[in-house]
């Protein structure tokens, strides 16, 4: 069903995605580290990296992703390509964060290992496999079920895929001082699709864009195309507003 927007909840909206997306979003963002490395194979990496690790609270996520970062020396592209990972997160059923085991998480980076020596990079990866955004989500969920990972990348896109969503912001908007935007020749970003947390849930309700709190890609995609009704070129601007809502201006950073 379309959603009728009133001009003062466009105005709205505009007004704190402008305010949002700032430099200064990243920091205390999981986006914060893929802006610490070099290198567009190794920025993707480490943001790919990132992503697998951000849910639940920040206070607890954020330090797993540094140790991540610290171990790689700043060279995740090649810390996995290499295998290096095995050292840090050996197959054992440890806890490695939350409901991952290293085990769990082992296999998550090896299946990555095995796309970054058949592509090169993930960027090759996607650029080949995919026309748009939720074809993209299709190929990696399709590609780390077939190599076996599980519970890391989600096994299909009828879940929201909230993280992957992020990712591809981060890899397919340009001109933005958060996302870098590698991708925006082969990914147009007016086909992301809106990463659905708790945040974003909750303010998407507020402001009647939603009508109800499940996160499935369908409602994804709904109020995807509720922000294209906002933002007709760049419907992801949207989720500064939301999320920076959600998150940010009330100090609340669970973001499953």
């Amino acid at each position: 069903m379309s959603i009728e927007l009133q001009q003062s909840t466009i105005d709205s909206l505009r007004l704190y995605a402008d305010r949002y997306e700032t430099r200064d979003f990243i920091n205390g963002d999981p986006s914060w580290f893929m802006h610490q490395v070099t290198g567009q194979a190794n920025q993707e990496a480490m943001a790919f990296v990132a992503q697998a690790v951000s849910y639940g609270s920040r206070q607890q996520f954020l330090p797993k992703i540094q140790r991540l970062l610290d171990v790689s020396e700043g060279q995740m592209a090649q810390w996995i390509a290499e295998g290096a990972f095995n050292d840090t997160v050996p197959r054992n059923h440890d806890c490695f964060y939350r409901l991952y085991t290293n085990h769990m998480f082992n296999r998550f980076l090896t299946a990555y290992q095995t796309m970054l020596r058949r592509y090169g990079t993930t960027g090759e990866f996607v650029r080949q496999t995919s026309a748009d955004a939720l074809s993209a989500i299709n190929a990696l969920t399709a590609f780390f079920a077939d190599q076996g990972s599980d519970g890391v990348i989600p096994r299909n896109a009828k879940s929201s895929c909230k993280r992957l969503c992020m990712f591809l912001r981060w890899m397919s908007r340009n001109n933005s001082p958060v996302d870098l935007g590698w991708w925006h020749e082969f990914i147009d970003r007016r086909t992301l699709i809106m990463p659905m947390d708790v945040h974003v849930v909750r303010q998407s309700v507020n402001f009647g864009l939603l009508k109800g709190t499940t996160a499935t890609m369908s409602t994804a995609r709904r109020l995807t195309d509720t922000m294209l009704k906002v933002f007709p070129d760049d419907p992801l601007k949207g989720d500064f507003a939301l999320f920076g809502l959600g998150a940010i201006n009330s100090q609340d950073v669970e973001t499953t």
